[in-house]
């Protein structure tokens, strides 16, 4: 399971091509399921604490089209039974997954929200955001005021990219309240480990079309953590 670095995310490989059971060492790369038993590779990368903990990484605006849309059905048919009204996407690597699950569900459209604040965006309407790809501070979510009468008493589906920590989620959360919106389920590509569920209110409302474990540093490779 050697790949370089621009060729992760690329293509899925046929059921059972990678072993992922619990006890595997993993050296460069994680392979995860999809629910039809393909698997996509990801590459791993070291958390910077210091402690040796470490992730699968995606960045779908790097993966193949065929993977993205392979992710974007899985997500649509998780949530089609529930017929949401309205489809949001978080910044950054959740707009393009927001809009191809609006396209699928027969929206005309998907509400973004934002990062870069735009003259008419209001500070009642927007919440500090940071993830565990993105530390550090000075980072804002914003909600285009123009945007909330579309979201007040509907259906909602939010979209993101990656579930980890939990804390870019649950900023969302605190900035669609102020407007009086609480989502009605939260989809995401990937769940990455299960951190997420202490950090977000309402974790049941959380679907993601793959998953993949927190890992450990060990002087052989990388293992599934014991705190996943």
């Amino acid at each position: 399971m050697s790949l370089e670095p621009h060729e992760f995310w690329q293509t899925l490989d046929a059921p059972g091509t990678h072993c992922a059971e619990p006890d595997t060492i993993y050296h460069s790369a994680y392979p995860a399921t999809l629910p039809d038993g393909r698997q996509l590779v990801l590459p791993i990368r070291a958390l910077p604490d210091g402690e040796g903990a470490a992730v699968a990484s995606l960045i779908v605006n790097q993966a193949a089209f065929a993977v993205e849309d392979a992710l974007a059905d899985i997500m649509a048919e998780q949530w089609r039974q529930m017929s949401p009204d309205v489809v949001i996407g978080v910044p950054t690597l959740g707009l393009p997954l927001a809009n191809a699950l609006a396209r699928r569900l027969g929206h005309p459209r998907m509400v973004p929200l934002g990062t870069s604040r735009k003259f008419w965006y209001t500070d009642a309407l927007s919440e500090p955001l940071s993830s565990i790809t993105s530390p550090g501070k000075g980072k804002v979510m914003y909600l285009d005021p123009r945007m909330v009468p579309l979201l007040v008493g509907r259906k909602v589906l939010l979209v993101d990219d990656v579930v980890s920590t939990g804390t870019s989620i649950a900023a969302v959360l605190r900035l669609l309240a102020k407007a009086g919106i609480e989502p009605a389920g939260i989809s995401v590509a990937m769940e990455q480990g299960d951190r997420w569920r202490d950090t977000i209110a309402k974790a049941d409302l959380v679907r993601g079309a793959i998953r993949s474990p927190l890992l450990q540093t060990t002087d052989s490779g990388y293992v599934v953590a014991t705190r996943t």
